[in-house]
């Protein structure tokens, strides 16, 4: 089983998220660009990853879309998947302020 969480905010920048959780976890994450997601950091541990991004995506028609479009308000989405619950990390993450629990799905 795999269990995913989304979390999102419009406090905080991408780079300054993934900046905040590198401190708080001990993280180390990479800055990727996707022509899809646009700019966007990620970090992998031992069959997890955990991705901050922005919501609102380049467009082709030159509009933004949303990657979470029910959640149109948030400005920076994170993402994370683990082989397990983690309720650890889960409580870290709802520790920051400004930073709002999503979505929960179990896959």
């Amino acid at each position: 089983m795999t269990d995913h969480h989304t979390y999102g905010t419009s406090t905080h920048s991408a780079n300054a998220l993934a900046r905040l959780i590198a401190d708080r976890l001990g993280l180390l994450f990479s800055e990727r660009e996707s022509d899809y997601r646009g700019v966007y950091y990620r970090a992998d541990g031992p069959g997890s990853r955990i991705e901050v991004q922005p919501n609102p995506l380049p467009g082709d028609d030159g509009e933004d879309d949303l990657y979470d479009p029910e959640h149109p308000a948030i400005r920076v989405l994170l993402l994370t998947t683990t082989p397990a619950p983690d309720a650890a990390l889960q409580a870290r993450l709802g520790s920051i302020e400004g930073l709002v629990h999503l979505n929960h799905e179990p896959w």
